[in-house]
């Protein structure tokens, strides 16, 4: 793995120059009214000569999709034209999507990243609220529509993510050009450190939320630990009983899945069979169970699944597994996932005991869930030197995990080298573990890091860090509070 990687992408203008005035960004911009196209006193009371807009798309390769209007802010969908490969910007480009929520250029901004789709509607991360900032969000590379064409698999690595981001991140800094905090949730944890990883001069700060650190992919001890201890001993039985039953009555429960396949016209070229992916269904239900819920949440499952219904095993899996989450059309989104999983990331894998002898299949791998025309290779050592470089390295970094978060089983530990950062572990938290659930002394100090980092601290936080608190009121639309996390059909996934 290349761990030098000064001047490599200092290139945007001679790559950029394609798409910053193409069809798209021409026919979005005359459909919007004079007035938003018009210089002066843009939202945010931020005095300009020139619209932000117009300063966006002037960027060589940026392009307008789409504006959409939110209250108090400017919220714009673009696309920005990117090498397929970074070490060899000539040999090629493709237009990744990103969004930009707009405050004001005299604020700071987050930048964002889920490790998969960009959601193309006005959202605030956690850390967007706290310093009431501006946000830039970007797909992750091979999403679609984010996807090369052809597709050169290869292509497809942190590295070559992160120099993704560095390249939006010089490209905009030019116009906001106030600090910056890296962040995301999950997968976006893990993009925001291996960003910081790769190039530790670009951001002021990282809060990293429930990222997984699978340093080695062959040793998942760790997860095996934690579901023998996670929640109350009353849940983890009602959690096996409902999955013991799912595999014993496989025959009359994958009738119904045949019905279901026919009906919604599934199919399952990738993973083989419907049988496989049955079974990696309902071997994702108690890891799903967790990531998405709380303990209270133990009172919807089935009490003693031996004397349920067919339909009531079915449908307690269904809801918190999702039978669609293996077919062909459950996958086909995921697959830049499944590949990364497969080549650098690693992948969970556990035992289960209280399942028996009735696997077919254990844990499948993700080999099982990508496509064979699609090749892998496992590289072992790329998680080891984001594992090392994080504990020798970090500097203004935060992780944030959920106690009870399957993913927070193999989190980030810093080491002696760790400088102004910090670990915590919201109680009782799932998947959507937030600042906000700390408890109230780690509550005020991590999120009086980040107003300092973001350099918005006030004068009383300074003093005080107990004071601290976000500056936005929080908005029911554009955030999420502690405990809520997004749902997708494939639940085996950070």
């Amino acid at each position: 793995m290349r761990k030098s990687l000064t001047g490599v992408l200092s290139l945007a203008v001679l790559i950029g120059t394609v798409g910053a005035t193409g069809a798209s960004a021409g026919a979005a911009t005359a459909a919007e009214p004079a007035a938003t196209r018009s210089s002066g006193t843009a939202v945010g009371g931020e005095a300009s000569t020139e619209d932000i807009r117009d300063r966006i798309l002037a960027i060589p390769g940026m392009s307008l999709i789409e504006e959409k209007p939110y209250a108090g802010y400017r919220y714009f969908i673009l696309n920005y034209t990117q090498p397929v490969d970074h070490r060899r910007p000539s040999k090629g480009t493709f237009q990744q999507r990103l969004t930009l929520l707009h405050k004001d250029v005299s604020r700071p901004t987050v930048f964002f990243t889920s490790g998969y789709n960009v959601s193309t509607n006005p959202s605030r991360s956690e850390p967007t609220q706290i310093v009431d900032g501006n946000q830039v969000s970007l797909e992750y590379r091979f999403f679609t529509p984010s996807r090369p064409a052809p597709a050169d698999w290869s292509k497809l690595d942190i590295w070559q993510a992160a120099s993704d981001q560095h390249r939006v991140f010089t490209a905009l800094k030019k116009i906001y050009d106030r600090k910056w905090l890296a962040t995301g949730g999950s997968k976006g944890g893990m993009t925001a450190t291996y960003f910081e990883r790769f190039y530790p001069k670009d951001m002021d700060g990282v809060v990293a939320y429930v990222a997984p650190n699978d340093v080695n992919d062959k040793e998942d001890s760790a997860y095996d630990r934690f579901f023998r201890t996670v929640g109350t001993e009353e849940c983890r039985d009602k959690l096996a009983g409902v999955q013991r039953e799912a595999l014993i009555r496989r025959a009359p429960l994958q009738k119904k899945y045949k019905e279901q396949a026919a009906a919604n016209g599934w199919t399952f070229n990738t993973v083989g069979s419907l049988d496989r992916a049955y079974e990696a269904t309902v071997m994702d239900y108690v890891w799903a169970f967790w990531q998405y819920s709380l303990v209270a949440d133990c009172v919807d499952i089935p009490a003693d699944a031996k004397k349920a219904t067919d339909d009531d095993i079915w449908n307690s899996v269904d809801a918190i597994s999702g039978f669609s989450a293996y077919v062909d059309q459950g996958l086909e989104r995921y697959t830049p996932y499944y590949y990364q999983a497969g080549t650098q990331l690693g992948s969970p894998d556990i035992k289960q005991p209280w399942l028996g002898k009735l696997s077919r299949y254990g844990y499948q791998p993700p080999r099982t869930f990508v496509p064979r025309s699609i090749p892998m290779t496992f590289d072992r050592g790329a998680m080891r030197d984001i594992d090392r470089w994080v504990k020798r390295n970090a500097r203004r970094m935060m992780y944030v995990n959920g106690e009870n978060d399957p993913w927070s089983a193999e989190p980030f530990r810093l080491g002696r080298g760790a400088r102004d950062s910090a670990v915590y572990t919201v109680p009782g938290g799932n998947h959507g573990a937030k600042v906000s659930g700390l408890p109230e002394a780690q509550r005020a100090k991590a999120t009086a890091d980040i107003l300092r980092w973001a350099g918005v601290a006030p004068a009383a936080v300074e003093d005080d860090p107990a004071k601290a608190k976000p500056l936005a009121k929080f908005d029911t639309r554009l955030d999420q509070r502690n405990g809520e996390v997004g749902r997708d059909e494939a639940t085996l996934r950070p």
